[in-house]
C-alpha cells in the first residue's frame, strides 16, 4: 500500500502544480504537451484524478512501522 499512496501522491503534486500554472498563467501544460480534449490527456486527467480519490480514501492510515516501536526516546 505504500508504494501505491507514492505513486498517488506523485500524481496529486502534479496535478496541483499544474493547475497552479493555469491559474497564475493561464497556461495548460497538459494541453500543450499532449493537445486539447485528446486521448492522451484525458488519460492523464484521469489518472491525477485516480491519485487523488486513492489519497482521500487513504487519509487518517497510519503507515506500517518498521521498526521496533517499542523502544523510546528522550529528547534533552
Amino acid at each position: 500500500m505504500h508504494i501505491l499512496r507514492t505513486i498517488a501522491f506523485a500524481l496529486v503534486v502534479t496535478g496541483a502544480i499544474v493547475w497552479g500554472i493555469v491559474g497564475f498563467f493561464n497556461y495548460n501544460i497538459v494541453a500543450a504537451l499532449f493537445g486539447d480534449a485528446t486521448l492522451m490527456s484525458r488519460i492523464v486527467y484521469s489518472l491525477v484524478g485516480i491519485g487523488g480519490i486513492i489519497m482521500l480514501t487513504t487519509l487518517g492510515e497510519q503507515e506500517e512501522c518498521y521498526c521496533d516501536c517499542s523502544e523510546t526516546t528522550t529528547k534533552y
